[in-house]
């Protein structure tokens, strides 16, 4: 790409916001500064580019409206010398499709799913300069507002939990692998609340949805297929606060996921006893606390942009005050399917009518995950849940320890 003077700026246009989120992140990696517009539908991408050129194009074959094929079209008539770089991401790969394509210059002809570190790749090839390098520092100043104000307006726009280290440092490694397999990241994905609920999420859009919903991590990895499952991973590992570094708030994150870990394992545990849904009982006991979770990784966050210290007291208060709420938010604005947000919730509490096996299931593997390791669980016997599932001590008391993967 020619010299650049200024950051450039990029247009990405897909209708899946997942792959749109992926893609978003891929060029910040590749560019830390460049400027970045996230579009619907192609007529949303002609207005922007009738208003001034941007640096690339990234657009989804079957944007709505008239497409991407259409709208690479629509761009080559203006004749822009040089050629306005165009990458067309599609699953159309047979050879007619290529064939259309290719008078039309694409500047990368994409086929979904495609490999996450190769387009990184051909990013920095075309907004780097051979050897250049873009520093991107984190401001110096402090945000305007408290911490728990940031938190209030960060609401609506959190991304949600932070990544457990052990699964960071995987899809790392994944990243500069030449070669990356599924199936060994797989067992580690089962144990971190973000990747599950994000990938079940994903398998749920508008651009994946076929059939019944997904409520488990393996219905959603059957339906969005191992290399679209990995790519979305690395995504995630390459968002901003995505780990927990600031040393009061990293007890509280092994604490918080000790916890969803326990009740998600104790959950499938008393399902397998009773006959219940173990995978999607886990599935609700690993997500019940992402709330809590979404809170420590915006104050990461407010950290990051040069928040003051905190006091072991701010935080206590910031959980309090803000997870529940957040958690809401995020389990809607995933649009996770509803008889999974129901179960999630019966961990909280049953409320009335009539209360399913796995809901009485979740909410007394909550109660005894709550419990310290050795304490008598008898008194659990004697619970209303309990007695609803017929659970006596003895079971109770032969329930599994945690094997945590840190």
């Amino acid at each position: 790409m020619a010299d650049m003077e200024r950051a450039p700026k990029v247009l990405i246009a897909d209708p899946d916001r997942w792959s749109a989120e992926l893609l978003t992140e891929l060029v910040r990696k590749a560019r830390c500064d460049a400027h970045l517009e996230v579009l619907p539908d192609s007529q949303s991408v002609l207005e922007h580019c009738r208003a001034g050129w941007p640096d690339l194009l990234i657009v989804d074959y079957g944007l709505p409206g008239i497409g991407g094929l259409e709208l690479l079209r629509e761009v080559r008539r203006q004749r822009r010398y040089p050629p306005v770089p165009f990458f067309l991401i599609t699953e159309r790969v047979d050879a007619a499709s290529v064939r259309a394509a290719l008078p039309l210059a694409p500047t990368a002809y994409l086929a979904k799913p495609f490999n996450a570190e190769d387009l990184l790749q051909r990013l920095r090839n075309l907004l780097l300069e051979p050897g250049e390098e873009v520093a991107c520092p984190v401001p110096s100043s402090p945000p305007m507002q408290s911490l728990d104000v940031y938190l209030a307006q960060a609401r609506e726009t959190s991304s949600g939990a932070p990544l457990l280290k052990v699964v960071r440092e995987a899809l790392d490694h994944a990243m500069r692998a030449h070669k990356r397999d599924l199936s060994e990241l797989e067992p580690l994905f089962h144990q971190d609340p973000q990747l599950t609920g994000q990938l079940i999420a994903a398998a749920n859009s508008a651009a994946q949805h076929l059939g019944n919903g997904c409520q488990t991590l393996e219905q959603a990895l059957a339906r969005l297929g191992s290399q679209h499952s990995l790519n979305l991973a690395l995504g995630l590992a390459l968002q901003r606060s995505v780990e927990l570094i600031d040393p009061l708030l990293l007890p509280h994150g092994e604490r918080i996921w000790q916890q969803c870990q326990r009740t998600a394992e104790l959950a499938r545990w008393l399902a397998q006893c009773l006959e219940g849904d173990g995978e999607r009982c886990y599935t609700a006991g690993l997500l019940h606390l992402l709330g809590d979770l979404a809170v420590l990784r915006s104050i990461q966050s407010w950290r990051d942009l040069g928040g003051e210290e905190l006091t072991a007291e701010q935080v206590d208060d910031a959980l309090h005050k803000h997870a529940a709420p957040y958690g809401s938010a995020l389990r809607t604005r995933w649009r996770l399917p509803l008889e999974l947000r129901q179960l999630i919730a019966a961990a909280y509490q049953l409320g009335g009518g009539v209360y399913s096996k796995d809901a009485l299931i979740l909410h007394i593997a909550k109660l005894a995950a709550e419990l310290p390791e050795g304490e008598d669980t008898s008194q659990l016997a004697g619970h209303k849940a309990a007695r609803m599932l017929g659970l006596d001590a003895a079971l109770l008391a032969s329930r599994p320890k945690l094997v945590s993967t840190g």
